[in-house]
């Protein structure tokens, strides 16, 4: 797959592709990363790339022609059906579906704002979508543009050394994760589940998929909601919640 981001500060998103999951998706060339800066694409001396809203107010918008020219030349570096994806906090929220959206694709442009904003006319020309990490304020989009690498980069075929981790990733069935335990057995007073410890798979699959739809419902009903939980799923959950004293 082939990404590229459009920024003002591409060093930081090099910094992304040089370790982790990422990385190991760039080193065995599962993933191709690059950026165009809109600085390269300004034609006056100083480079300029933002100036004063009409109508007043605090901040800069980025102008439109640096950035246009640089969406242009990373459209034409990648392939076709390649879409232009502004992070911004107006945009939807983005979350494992819409990972999974991208990671079938051939490729991506992910354009990271910065000051007050970006002017309107950018985003009506040359942005297929906008989409947001959540209800909070950033200082630019390039935070927001790692995080959608990452998590699109995890789900490309042959980047995980196993491929059930991403399967079994937290969201990917729509709820939170299960709880994980390590060695020691026990340690500070609190021990691993013996349900672990039995070896019987079956039971073990069973208790998981009870605690991550217990832990789902406890910490983000909004989750279970979405959800059309089967006939079991409702009992495992039932069950989980009288363990907990819930009902």
């Amino acid at each position: 797959m082939q990404i590229a981001v459009v920024s003002l500060f591409p060093e930081m998103i090099g910094q992304v592709a040089e370790y982790g999951v990422v990385g190991r998706a760039k080193e065995r060339g599962l993933l191709a990363l690059h950026c165009e800066n809109p600085r390269d694409y300004a034609v006056d001396a100083h480079r300029t790339v933002d100036d004063r809203p009409y109508g007043g107010g605090p901040g800069m918008v980025l102008k439109y022609e640096p950035a246009a020219r640089a969406i242009q030349a990373a459209r034409r570096a990648l392939p076709e059906g390649s879409p232009v994806v502004c992070l911004s906090p107006q945009g939807a929220a983005f979350d494992q579906a819409a990972a999974r959206r991208f990671a079938a694709l051939p490729g991506l442009v992910l354009l990271a704002g910065r000051y007050e904003g970006i002017d309107e006319r950018l985003i009506e020309s040359e942005v297929d979508e906008e989409l947001s990490l959540g209800d909070f304020v950033l200082s630019g989009g390039e935070i927001a543009a790692m995080a959608v690498i990452d998590a699109v980069a995890r789900l490309l075929p042959g980047v995980l050394g196993d491929e059930e981790s991403a399967a079994q990733d937290s969201f990917m069935q729509g709820l939170l994760d299960h709880p994980h335990y390590t060695r020691p057995e026990g340690i500070a007073g609190l021990n691993v589940p013996a349900v672990l410890l039995s070896g019987d798979h079956a039971r073990i699959a069973r208790w998981r998929q009870k605690q991550a739809l217990g832990r789902s419902y406890m910490r983000r009903p909004d989750l279970v909601q979405k959800l059309k939980l089967s006939k079991e799923q409702r009992a495992l959950l039932d069950e989980f919640l009288k363990e907990q004293g819930q009902v």
